[in-house]
């Protein structure tokens, strides 16, 4: 459309109307994004996205289904469970070996359960694929209690599983099973488990309402059961579970983020009751600060001041002091942080696995600043404000550092970006194909292959490892499985972190 002018003073008062349009609906769109960054993403979230839930298919146990995408895995234990007459075919190893241990593979549920709660609206073409990853576990999980008052809770004896180095196909150690019934009691994995029943419950609510309620129900009686036998799993089982999974620090914890998580699921005021009566006497203002596979306080005290910010329920108004104090530890500055960075701005929480409390400590500062935004709160940390988006600038700093912006240039993302770990602490990954290698491998005869400098031959893509030391070293040694070793339960919480980076990029 052409513009004529008749002058030139109702040229500039055009002129200026054009401006001042222009300039509101900039401002209304600023106004209106949701959180967007306004520069340009270094890295594609995306991608990473897509081959942090794709991991998974490479941990998967048992008769892999044909649209299985890791095309280099085959089925394996199918025979899990015959040592007690049960089915537990199914589920997932932990990390670089071949034991299915109850306890973390709950933990991975619940956390991969949450990030689907709260970021799968974002998720777009990989709703599906963090769904079918959700359902392998749970699927697992139900055939793991379905006795009442008993929880399978480990398939396979790590002791001997660790003494062969062989493929999970070729595998011929003991698959011994292990268990928590009434007399040798585990609440800390029964809670857990009920957590993971609970959350899995809201993420199919809608697209499979039959099985959504299967899984609640379990997730009831199971949490029962853990609150009326307590006592911690590596009690009665310490020489099987300890010191790979070991509850260090007790099942209270568990109890509270079970109780949290069916509350949520089920809105019972039974289970408001329940945190209400119970929850100091479970630590719910503790000062532990790790958050991860064996301690779930901080998880559940983010989880619960989400009810209190957004529903607005006011018994659980402590929460939000309790979460904030969570924030505060990590912020640089405030006078309360206790967290410890890398000279390179890695949170680094311990030597063994750290990138594990990475990946969980971003999920809760992109979940508890959404939770914050949509309340208009900020923390007060000692006169510190921090406001939502230093929440999500702290835990992009952390992905971004994850993917490649550290003192190596390296991706600690397998398959992710030019550089990332080539000899990663992993069975399946470092020993030759079945595809390549169709006769067995003996369980001694690996070894000469983990102890070499040869790369890994199949990619297994978007593992994330445990990543560098304090000083920001990586050695890249498969031998190394403090550093080198991948597990299910880092990947979980970065799927969420990760969905929120790629939309507020305009990714997906």
């Amino acid at each position: 459309m052409a513009l004529h002018f008749a002058s030139s003073s109702s040229f500039t008062t055009t002129l200026l109307i054009l401006l001042c349009i222009f300039s509101s609906s900039l401002f209304l769109s600023n106004a209106f994004q949701h959180h967007h960054h306004p520069h340009v993403a270094r890295h594609n979230y995306r991608d990473a996205l897509t081959k942090s839930i794709l991991f998974f298919e490479g941990q998967r146990s048992g008769r892999l289904p044909s649209n299985q995408r890791m095309t280099w895995r085959r089925s394996s234990g199918l025979s899990d469970g015959a040592a007690m007459h049960v089915d537990l075919v199914g589920g997932y190893y932990d990390a670089g070996d071949n034991v299915k241990f109850g306890f973390p593979m709950a933990f991975t549920t619940t956390m991969l359960s949450w990030s689907v709660i709260e970021f799968g609206g974002l998720m777009k073409g990989e709703l599906q694929n963090a769904k079918e990853a959700i359902r392998w576990a749970t699927d697992y999980l139900l055939k793991a209690t379905v006795h009442p008052d008993t929880i399978y809770v480990q398939v396979g004896d790590a002791n001997k599983d660790h003494a062969c180095w062989e493929r999970p196909e070729d595998m011929d150690t003991p698959r011994s099973v292990f268990k928590i019934d009434r007399n040798t009691p585990g609440s800390d994995v029964a809670a857990e488990t009920a957590a993971a029943l609970a959350a899995a419950s809201v993420v199919f609510r809608r697209s499979d309402p039959t099985y959504s309620k299967l899984l609640i129900r379990r997730a009831i009686k199971v949490f029962q059961f853990a609150d009326r036998y307590r006592g911690a799993y590596s009690n009665g089982l310490k020489k099987y579970v300890c010191p790979f999974y070991c509850s260090y620090s007790g099942y209270q914890d568990e109890l509270l983020w079970g109780a949290a998580w069916l509350h949520k699921a089920t809105r019972n005021p039974a289970f408001l009751n329940y945190i209400q009566v119970n929850g100091q006497t479970l630590g719910a203002d503790d000062s532990d600060n790790t958050f991860g596979w064996d301690n779930k306080h901080v998880g559940a005290r983010v989880l619960l001041s989400k009810a209190f910010l957004l529903q607005k329920v006011q018994s659980l108004h402590d929460y939000k002091g309790h979460a904030d104090n969570f924030i505060c530890s990590l912020v640089p500055g405030t006078p309360f942080s206790q967290a410890q960075y890398t000279p390179g701005g890695l949170l680094f929480k311990m030597s063994d696995s750290n990138m594990q409390y990475v990946t969980s400590t971003s999920f809760l500062l992109v979940t508890y600043a959404k939770y914050l935004t949509s309340a208009h709160k900020v923390v007060n940390c000692g006169g510190t404000i921090i406001t939502p988006k230093r929440l999500r600038v702290i835990a992009k700093k952390q992905v971004d550092y994850l993917l490649g912006d550290n003192p190596l240039k390296m991706s600690y993302m397998v398959g992710y970006g030019p550089r990332y770990p080539q000899r990663i602490h992993h069975r399946g990954s470092s020993l030759p194909s079945i595809a390549k290698h169709p006769s067995k491998i003996q369980c001694s005869a690996g070894f000469s292959i983990m102890n070499s400098q040869s790369p890994n031959p199949n990619i297994l893509v978007g593992a994330v490892v445990g990543g560098p030391d304090q000083h920001d070293r990586f050695p890249d040694q498969r031998s190394d499985f403090e550093q080198s070793e991948p597990s299910t339960y880092t990947n979980a919480p970065l799927v969420g972190a990760l969905t929120y980076l790629a939309h507020s990029f305009d990714q997906l």
